[in-house]
Parts: structure tokens; C-alpha cells; sequence
């Protein structure tokens, strides 16, 4: 082990959650931001439709609540969504504060009102929005913001091995006291110990073969809270993109719900539009019924890809509520003022995580979960459509505050123990790493995707343990690698997805499976314990 760090505050992460956490807490304490990449890489960055908050006169909160209880097929904890929606406002408000600049209705050349969209689920328009780009807005304006400041520290490059806790080395506590941390750029293992560790590792949908999600999206927060003896809930509800853009040349690109929600038509390869056959809200249907329409008939008719088409709307609403996509597909050839869009679902979001209260705190003290990575009871069975950019502001708030109000009280870590690398050699067989990768994104996608059989289940349940097996030998032997360990967390997120899945005999959001079509009366979270928690002899069924 080369250096040893020490902060108040750890942060694994540097999306908005990990973002809005830091500058919260920068006033009164030390913190470092963990980047896999760059700063800036990440799913925010990439999040296109906007926010979902109570802005205007004629929203309530009950609606947003409501809204959000149905789309999450009634799985949601009550509390969690009236706690979210109150405080969508204020979250929105600081981002204004800090500098994010938003769509206004300029053509009504009032500077004080902004524009707001309305996307599938939602009964009013309610999604604040920067243009067609609103996560880079978000995401570069609170990088500007924290860039120089003195108390946050950033590790680009770096990505967390595993949580260090008292009681895996121990000393005599249960706390989190801080990570050890591979450095992309030199190879060596370093530690960072914290008076609290925060993940805000984002989702991991990198498990299936298709997803609109960047590379990094590989379940690395979720599967070390795992390890370290966190329970896991819900990871059966992985929500699959209706309309990521289908093009041989295209990679994880997705194309936004608010083109549905300005009227854009999802059409069969013939131009027949097709989704009144299963829901009357049409193409504003949330996104679990939508997926599997798209999935239903590109099965029926034997073909590569639907359509989705707003080229009757004018050229100049087109160009200026979408411009990124208008772009981005003049690249490949599309112009969305004339042509419909070739579409496919993708993996894109993991509903379930970390299970967390209000303020973000997991089952282990000093350790907490907030953004994708969590599981706080807002999304339920389906997370409904701009949620999630709110979930992290509101969370990492309060879980900000909680942190401050305990700050003064909590000793700081004593030396940690070393990172042990001396039973270990480089590796010389790297293709272990990229085929087990390959094998396990396929079987992910082929038997645990938007429908489901428990026989499927099964056939998944048997691949995953033996990769589980082989990767953990390979693991022992050899020095950890980027590679290695984003395989390796993935590994034991395909087998927690599967585990909930089976555990699961209904049909209910996101989860459809053809033994159990049906949803059963009284809504409950898949709860999974590991039996090095301290919550280990509770019931697993929450």
C-alpha cells in the first residue's frame, strides 16, 4: 500500500448525488470524491429529460405522491415519496442557486418562469428541464461549483476495492471507517479512512448486455455494501429503457421520454402506431408497460427494432426543445424532423440497492447509500420517469445534514490495516476476465430481462454461481485491475438481481414473469440479509 488518506467525509462517487453531498458538507468538513473516471463521467452526465418537481400553481405534492405510488406499481414507501416530493422545490432552487441555468419560457419573454415538460406517468407537466441535456447541465455546473474548493479533495481514476469495517478486521466496532482504493494510473492499492463513508456508485445495469448506461454502471456501491453486511432490497426491478436508439454505429444512446411527452408516436416497422392495444395513456404510459409493448411486438413480428416518430410536430419545435438528438442523429444519418427514430428498450436503471432510511443511512453506522445505488422506497416496482435526478438531491441533503449534526461526536478512524497484496502475482490470463464478462452480460439479458420464467431464473441462477466461484479463485490469485473488479461486482449483482427475482411469485412493475402474471394483494420488498449482517436472524421477507 503506497499512501493513507484521511477525511471527515468519503464519498464513492461523482454524479449528483456525490455532487450535491459535497458541496453540502464542504462548509464544515473535510471530504474527498472518489471518480472512477473523470469527474464528469457518469449517468447524470447523460441524463437528457430533466426533473420531476411541484413547480407549478397547478400541481399539488398529493399528485406528484400519487403519481409516484401507482408507477411503482404501490411497492413505494409512502413516506419516502411524500419526503421527496416536499422537497423537490428546495432542491430545485439550490440548483438555481448554485448556478444551473434551465430552460425558460422565453417566448413569453418572462425571465422568471421556466418551462416544464411532462413525461410517462406524470398527470401534470412538472419535468424542469436544460433543453434535451439536462444532466451535463447539473453535472458541470456543480463541478465548476466544488472545483476549488478547500475542502473537497478529488481521486479521478480511482475505484473502490471493498468497504474497510471494525468488525472485518477486528477492532472492535462496527463502523465504516473508510475504503481501500485502487489507483487507476499507478496499479497500487491505497486506503482512505473516513469518519463516514457515503456511496453514490450509481445503478448497475452494465450487468445486461444492452443498456443506455455508461461503462462504469457496474453495481460497484451495491456489491460492497453487500459484502460489507448491508441488506439489499428490490434488485429484481432493473428498469429497461423503452427507446434506446437502435443504429449498428450507436452505443448506449438514449433517446429521451419527453420526445413522448411532446407528442412523438411509437409506430411498427409498417407506420401503424400500437400502443393503444395496451394501455390508454398510450404512449405516456410509465415505462414498464411501455418496454414490454415495444418488447411484445418486436417479438411478434420477427424484427430488429420499432419506431419511434416526431416528425409531424414543426421543424423549429423539434431543433429547439431537442437539440442534443437532433444532433446526434444528423450523425448517423436521421434527421427527427423527417424520419422516425429506430428504437430498442436497454437496461437503465436498478430500482432496488442499498436499503437506507430518510437520511441515507444503511445498516452499518457510518456508512450511507444515496442516488441509484440506494434503495429508499421512492421508486417501488418502477421508478417513474425524471425521479431519480431528484432523488439524489434530496437525499444527499439529508443525508448532508445528518452527517453534520453527528460530525463533532464521531471519533476519527484509527490507522488502517494494510493492504495485503503479497500472496499475488500479475495476471497472465486476462481473457478469463473478458470472457466471463461476455457470458455473464448474455445470460443476464437472454433469461433475467423484461419477461421472465422461473425457469429461466434458474438456468441464470446456475451460471452466475459457477461464474461466482471461478471469478472469486481468480480473484485470490492474482492483483486487482479495473477490469477485475467491476467483473467481480457484477458478478454478485446478477446473482442478487436473481435471487429477488425468484423470490418474487407475482408480477408487479418492472418484474413480469409468465408463471405468475398476476399481482397479488398486499405489496412487499424482496429484502436479501447476508449472514455477516447484524441483521442477519431477521425474517429476509421485509
Amino acid at each position: 500500500m503506497n499512501q493513507s488518506f484521511q477525511y471527515d467525509v468519503l464519498i464513492i462517487g461523482s454524479g449528483a448525488a456525490g455532487l450535491t453531498l459535497a458541496m453540502s458538507l464542504a462548509k464544515d468538513a473535510k471530504v474527498a470524491i472518489l471518480s472512477k473516471g473523470e469527474i464528469t463521467e457518469g449517468s447524470t452526465y447523460y441524463a437528457q429529460g430533466g426533473i420531476a418537481a411541484v413547480l407549478d400553481d397547478n400541481d399539488t405534492v398529493e399528485s406528484h405522491v400519487e403519481d409516484t405510488m401507482i408507477a411503482g406499481a404501490y411497492l413505494c414507501r409512502r413516506d419516502a415519496v411524500e419526503f421527496t416530493a416536499r422537497n423537490g422545490r428546495s432542491a430545485i432552487q439550490w440548483l438555481i442557486d448554485t448556478g444551473v441555468q434551465f430552460t425558460k419560457l422565453t417566448e413569453k419573454l418572462d425571465e422568471k418562469k421556466y418551462h416544464l415538460t411532462r413525461e410517462g406517468g406524470h398527470s401534470h407537466r412538472r419535468i424542469i428541464h436544460a433543453a434535451d441535456a439536462t444532466g451535463r447541465e447539473v453535472e458541470t455546473t456543480l463541478v465548476d461549483a466544488l472545483r476549488n474548493h478547500e475542502n473537497i479533495t478529488t481521486f479521478e481514476q480511482h475505484i473502490a476495492v471493498d468497504l474497510i469495517t471494525g468488525t472485518k478486521f477486528g477492532l472492535g466496532t462496527n463502523r465504516c471507517i473508510g475504503a481501500y482504493v485502487l489507483n487507476r494510473n499507478s496499479g497500487e492499492v491505497e486506503a482512505i479512512a473516513a469518519k463516514n463513508v457515503v456511496l453514490a456508485t450509481g445503478g448497475a445495469s452494465k450487468v445486461y448486455l444492452y443498456t443506455s448506461n455508461p461503462d462504469i454502471a457496474s453495481g460497484d456501491g451495491i456489491a460492497m455494501a453487500w459484502r460489507a453486511g448491508c441488506r439489499i432490497a428490490n434488485m429484481e426491478f432493473n428498469q429497461f429503457h423503452p427507446t434506446c436508439l437502435y443504429h449498428p454505429d450507436a452505443r448506449n444512446f438514449l433517446i429521451t421520454e419527453a420526445l413522448r411527452g411532446e407528442g412523438a408516436h411509437l409506430k411498427l416497422p409498417n407506420g401503424e402506431r400500437f400502443m393503444n392495444r395496451f394501455d390508454q395513456r398510450l404512449e405516456l404510459a410509465p415505462r414498464d408497460v411501455v418496454a414490454r409493448a415495444i418488447d411484445h411486438e418486436m417479438k411478434r413480428l420477427g424484427c430488429d427494432c420499432l419506431y419511434l416518430d416526431i416528425s409531424h410536430k414543426p421543424r423549429k419545435f423539434i431543433t429547439e426543445h431537442f437539440p442534443t438528438i437532433y444532433e446526434k442523429l444528423q450523425a448517423f444519418n436521421i434527421d427527427i424532423t423527417k424520419d422516425p427514430i429506430p428504437v430498442v428498450p436497454a437496461a437503465h436503471y436498478t430500482c432496488g440497492g442499498v436499503m437506507t432510511d430518510l437520511h441515507g443511512q444503511t445498516d452499518i453506522p457510518g456508512l450511507y447509500a444515496v442516488g441509484e445505488v440506494a434503495c429508499t422506497g421512492l421508486h417501488g416496482a418502477n421508478r417513474m420517469a425524471s425521479n431519480s435526478l431528484l432523488e439524489c438531491l434530496v437525499f444527499a441533503q439529508s443525508a448532508a445534514n445528518h452527517i453534520q449534526n453527528n460530525l463533532v461526536s464521531t471519533e476519527a478512524p484509527t490507522q488502517l490495516p494494510a493492504w495485503d497484496e503479497s500472496q499475488v502475482t500479475d495476471s497472465d490470463e486476462e481473457v478469463v476476465v473478458s470472457h466471463n464478462w461476455d457470458e455473464l452480460r448474455r445470460f443476464m439479458w437472454d433469461y433475467v430481462g423484461i419477461v421472465r420464467t422461473t425457469k429461466r431464473l434458474e438456468r441464470a441462477k446456475r451460471r452466475v454461481d459457477l461464474l461466482k466461484n471461478e471469478i472469486h479463485e481468480y480473484y485470490g490469485n492474482f492483483k486487482v485491475t479495473n477490469d477485475l473488479l467491476e467483473l467481480r461486482n457484477l458478478v454478485q449483482v446478477g446473482e442478487l438481481i436473481i435471487n429477488c427475482a425468484l423470490k418474487r411469485r407475482e408480477s408487479r412493475g418492472l418484474h413480469y414473469t409468465l408463471d405468475y402474471p398476476e399481482t397479488l394483494d398486499e405489496p412487499k420488498d424482496s429484502v436479501l440479509t447476508p449472514s455477516n449482517s447484524p441483521l442477519a436472524n431477521k425474517d429476509s421477507i421485509k
